[in-house]
């Protein structure tokens, strides 16, 4: 068992996205503040983490968060969940602009028009089908209308300026998990499948009927990963 567990949220969340999901350990959750730089962020995670060393699990951004701070300080983590996540920097050419260009859209329309409406623009691209309209779906906008316009705008800024991790996926020698939403529309199965491959001796758990936000579609099922994953 770790010393301490970590919890990392993603893009626009807290620590609602872990709120469904009890754990043998008494976690802290790393949400951080108006931080443009996800290197910054891993610094300030290793800075401010209550624990010498810790089980370290990110969402999505917080997946990436945690692999810098795997390139930084790897022996200060014992073990380490990659959730809906990925760790590629931003591509080159039409895909990249594209990418930029509807991170930026959102942006634009959060300070237009404030957290709500763009969470409620920006939620269905990250649900399962099923949870569309319903009670996942109003937590998570509500969860992301929490959030102020200028720690969402840093967060994009990072993830455009977002450093490649391939290196850091081969040095990784602690048990690994690697979960994802069998239908994640935003960070697909088929790219945890290929970080599975590069990271020696991860685990690959997948989700069934969850889109991006697995933790709060299907607490029950990441929560099952995630004691498998802690017992390891």
């Amino acid at each position: 068992m770790a010393t301490g567990l970590v919890l990392v949220p993603g893009l626009a969340c807290d620590a609602g996205v872990w709120a469904d999901l009890p754990t043998p350990a008494s976690p802290w959750v790393a949400e951080g503040g108006v931080v443009g730089d996800i290197g910054a962020m891993a610094d300030a995670l290793l800075r401010d983490a209550p624990f010498e060393h810790f089980a370290l699990a990110g969402h999505s951004l917080g997946g990436r968060i945690a692999l810098e701070v795997m390139r930084r300080a790897p022996q200060r983590v014992l073990r380490l969940a990659l959730l809906d996540t990925g760790w590629l920097p931003l591509p080159a050419g039409e895909a990249g602009e594209r990418e930029q260009a509807q991170r930026l859209a959102l942006v634009d329309l959060a300070r237009r028009e404030g957290m709500r409406a763009m969470a409620a623009q920006w939620a269905p691209g990250m649900l399962h089908p099923a949870c569309i309209g319903g009670a996942v779906h109003e937590a998570v906008v509500d969860m992301v209308a929490r959030q102020s316009v200028e720690r969402f705008a840093a967060q994009q800024a990072a993830l455009l300026a977002r450093p490649d991790a391939t290196g850091v996926l081969g040095a990784i020698r602690c048990p690994t998990l690697v979960l994802c939403g069998r239908q994640d529309a935003w960070s697909p199965l088929a790219r945890h499948e290929e970080m599975t491959a590069l990271i020696a001796g991860a685990r690959l758990a997948v989700v069934e009927d969850s889109g991006h936000m697995s933790t709060m579609e299907r607490p029950a099922a990441v929560a099952a990963a995630l004691r498998t994953w802690l017992a390891d």
